[in-house]
């Protein structure tokens, strides 16, 4: 695959996912696009392909700790936060056994 494709690529996954991380939240997902295009654009004119792909990397890096780390806050009243997870954040809680299991 060319390297424009990639960086287009990683363009739009960035973006789907600060879609996805900050849906309702109007501020964060301006700001989200805003810094997204600036980064972009700042590299613009990179020819180097050993530096687009480490950026490329990068960028990859970035959109994986948004999906999988980002949690949505929101203040419901002065001492109170509402915690709104993503469904792909949400895991089975499975309890923590000291013991491993015998076979058997």
């Amino acid at each position: 695959m060319g390297t424009r494709l990639k960086v287009l690529r990683v363009f739009k996954q960035l973006q789907r996912t600060r879609m996805d991380v900050f849906k309702d939240d109007d501020i964060a997902l301006k700001a989200a696009r805003l810094k997204i295009n600036e980064e972009f654009r700042k590299n613009r004119n990179e020819t180097s392909e050993e530096n687009i792909n480490e950026m490329i990397k990068l960028g990859s890096n970035v959109e994986t700790v948004l999906r999988e780390s980002v949690l949505q806050m929101e203040h419901v009243g002065e001492d109170k936060l509402l915690l709104r997870p993503r469904k792909s954040l949400l895991l089975e809680n499975v309890p923590y056994c000291d013991e491993p299991r015998k076979k058997s």
